[in-house]
């Protein structure tokens, strides 16, 4: 076959560091604004893109040559900059946690997953960072250390 296809679709979340509330209603738009170039400007597509003061939801479409650890450590890296020297020089604490969450999604679930990260706010009223995150490492069949959620 001379030509590749792919439709790398990932549900991707990741946290402020130690979880701090620093992301705002005063600040998310243009954070989530930013994230979403930096997909873009690595050649993905962000489909969805939502969170809480404390961690973000990214439904994204990747290229096959970006891994997604890549990915993740430019977007936090050109972010923290970007934050910390351009824009809102007040978030200079604003710092990400090393890692992350990221769950392949097949193209069947992308409409649910989008009215998912839609409504993160809604969602934790409900349920906590710790626990959804566990939900997402069991529904994926993924071991962890409850030492390090």
């Amino acid at each position: 076959m001379p030509d590749s296809y792919t439709n790398l679709l990932y549900h991707i979340v990741f946290s402020t560091k130690d979880r701090r509330p620093l992301i705002t209603s005063e600040y998310e738009l243009r954070i989530y604004d930013y994230i979403g170039g930096t997909i873009r400007s690595l050649g993905g597509i962000c489909l969805e893109l939502n969170g809480t003061e404390d961690h973000i939801h990214l439904l994204t479409k990747l290229r096959p040559d970006r891994a997604v650890s890549d990915v993740l450590r430019d977007l936090k890296a050109n972010a923290s900059g970007w934050m910390h020297h351009d824009v809102f020089p007040s978030l200079k604490h604003l710092s990400w946690q090393r890692g992350y969450g990221a769950f392949t999604v097949s193209q069947s679930n992308v409409e649910e997953v989008r009215r998912y990260i839609a409504k993160q706010k809604e969602h934790h009223r409900k349920f906590s960072f710790r626990d959804e995150f566990i939900e997402f490492l069991k529904a994926n069949g993924i071991e962890y250390d409850e030492r390090y959620i």
